[in-house]
């Protein structure tokens, strides 16, 4: 499809080459003489773009409607669409990864959760620091808010250090009534057990091999390996947790 501007262009060649007159031209190249005369009054947004530029390489896995976000938090007057616009002219789009196809299997609606703190997701998520050692994240998400409450960092953190996290978060705010957990050894074990039943929370345990019935804090766990883990090498571990900015 061609665009105005070389439609324009075509306009300028016939009264140049041919001597058409302006009425003719755009007749015989098919748009208005309105449209002929009309110039685009948008400034340059040169420095605009320059930042949009420097966050889109700064953070490679936004796409710009997390950039417009942190615009607007620097305090650029600017709406969506043009973000959008400065995005797309500048070739910058989020590259999408691949995902691993899985077969058809029984689809089990999530129960919609009514309020905040009422129910949790609770995952690891697995990776590695520098030096080959192993490194596990301990995800908590609020399911109504989509909240990530805690991110419980270390090499190895066993089904008491969960218990204890979870008691710290309880002194914080309060616990839920349920929890949904898939059946890891932390989840599974004794001790989690016994802390669910002292305090009256209900473990919800997914069905095995069936992490779509734990979306809530899955889908946290794919934003948060591809905007982080896979972004970054670690080469310590400085705390036993990061809180959630």
């Amino acid at each position: 499809m061609v665009g105005p501007q070389v439609k324009r262009q075509a306009v300028d060649v016939l009264k140049e080459e041919r001597g058409f007159g302006i009425t003719r031209a755009c007749g015989l190249v098919g748009i208005s003489r309105s449209l002929y005369g009309y110039r685009s009054r948008r400034t340059a947004c040169t420095g605009l773009r320059d930042r949009i530029c420097e966050l889109a390489g700064e953070k490679r896995r936004y796409g710009y409607r997390r950039i417009h976000i942190l615009l607007r938090r620097e305090g650029w007057q600017v709406n969506r669409k043009r973000t959008y616009r400065l995005y797309r002219e500048a070739g910058l789009a989020v590259r999408r990864r691949k995902r691993k196809r899985i077969g058809l299997f029984e689809r089990k609606p999530l129960p919609k959760p009514s309020a905040v703190n009422r129910s949790w997701s609770m995952d690891f998520v697995a990776d590695g620091l520098i030096d080959g050692r192993k490194l596990r994240c301990l995800v908590i998400v609020d399911d109504y808010s989509r909240e990530c409450l805690v991110l419980e960092v270390d090499t190895s953190i066993t089904g008491r250090r969960v218990a204890a996290v979870l008691d710290r978060l309880g002194d914080l705010r309060g616990l839920p009534l349920s929890i949904t957990v898939d059946h890891g050894p932390e989840f599974e074990g004794q001790v989690l057990d016994a802390w669910a039943y002292e305090r009256g929370v209900r473990l919800n345990f997914i069905r095995p091999g069936k992490p779509v019935e734990n979306a809530y804090v899955e889908s946290f766990n794919g934003r948060f390996r591809d905007e982080c883990l896979n972004e970054h090498w670690f080469v310590t571990v400085r705390a036993t947790h990061l809180a959630p900015e």
